[in-house]
C-alpha cells in the first residue's frame, strides 16, 4: 500500500509528481509553495480600498496635493483619481444613508457648489487608516496633524470624506468609479512598506 506525502506546511497533499523527486527537492518545492501562499496572503492583507474624496472648500483652497502627500507618505497607493461635479442625483445616492438628517439638504447643496476630487487609496487597513488621516468629523476635535485638524475649523467644510467601513467603501467605489477607472498594479516600494 502507497502512503500518500502530506505537506506539513500547508496540511494540502503533495502532487503526484513529488513521490519522484528525493526529499531535499521535495522540501525546497514546499518551502517555495509555502512562500507564495504567504505572499498572496501578504497581497490580499494589502489591497483594503477606501473611497477618499476632497470636497469643494479642499478643492477650492488648493489642498488636493497636501492631501494625496498624506496617504503616499503613509504608504498607501493611490488606485484612481478624478476632478468630478457630480449630479444632484448622483450626491443624494452618495449621502442616502444621511438623508433623515436636518443638515441632509444643505450637505447637498454644498458639494453642488464647486469640482471635488474623488480617489480610491489602497492598502492594509485603508479605510480604517484612512479616517485616521483625516481626523474627527468635527475639525475642532481632530488632533493637530490630521488633515481635519490642521486644515479645517467647521463641520460644514472639513475637507474631506471618507469611507467609514469596508463595505461601505465598496459601494462608494462603485458609485464613483467604473471598474476600468480603478488600477490595480504593484507599487516599486510595496517591499519597503510592507514586511509581509
Amino acid at each position: 500500500m502507497e502512503i500518500e506525502s502530506i505537506s506539513t506546511s500547508t496540511n494540502t497533499k503533495d502532487p503526484p509528481i513529488y513521490k519522484h523527486l528525493n526529499a531535499k527537492t521535495q522540501g525546497l518545492l514546499r518551502q517555495s509553495h509555502q512562500y507564495k501562499e504567504e505572499e498572496e496572503k501578504s497581497a490580499i492583507m494589502s489591497n483594503e480600498q477606501t473611497f477618499i474624496a476632497i470636497k469643494p472648500d479642499g478643492v477650492q483652497r488648493g489642498l488636493i496635493g497636501d492631501i494625496i502627500s498624506r496617504f503616499e507618505k503613509r504608504g498607501y497607493k493611490l488606485a484612481a483619481m478624478k476632478l468630478v461635479s457630480p449630479s444632484k442625483e448622483h450626491l443624494e445616492k452618495h449621502y442616502e444613508d444621511l438623508s433623515d438628517k436636518p443638515f441632509y439638504k444643505g450637505l447637498v447643496t454644498y458639494m453642488l457648489s464647486g469640482p471635488i476630487c474623488a480617489m480610491v487609496w489602497e492598502g492594509r487597513d485603508a479605510v480604517k487608516t484612512g479616517r485616521t488621516l483625516l481626523g474627527a468629523t468635527n475639525p475642532l476635535a481632530s488632533a493637530p496633524g490630521t488633515i481635519r485638524g490642521d486644515f479645517a475649523i467647521d463641520v460644514g467644510r472639513n475637507v474631506c470624506h471618507g469611507s467609514d467601513a469596508v463595505e461601505s467603501a465598496k459601494k462608494e467605489i462603485a458609485l464613483w468609479f467604473g471598474k476600468d477607472e480603478v488600477l490595480s498594479y504593484k507599487q516599486a516600494q510595496h517591499d519597503w512598506i510592507y514586511e509581509k
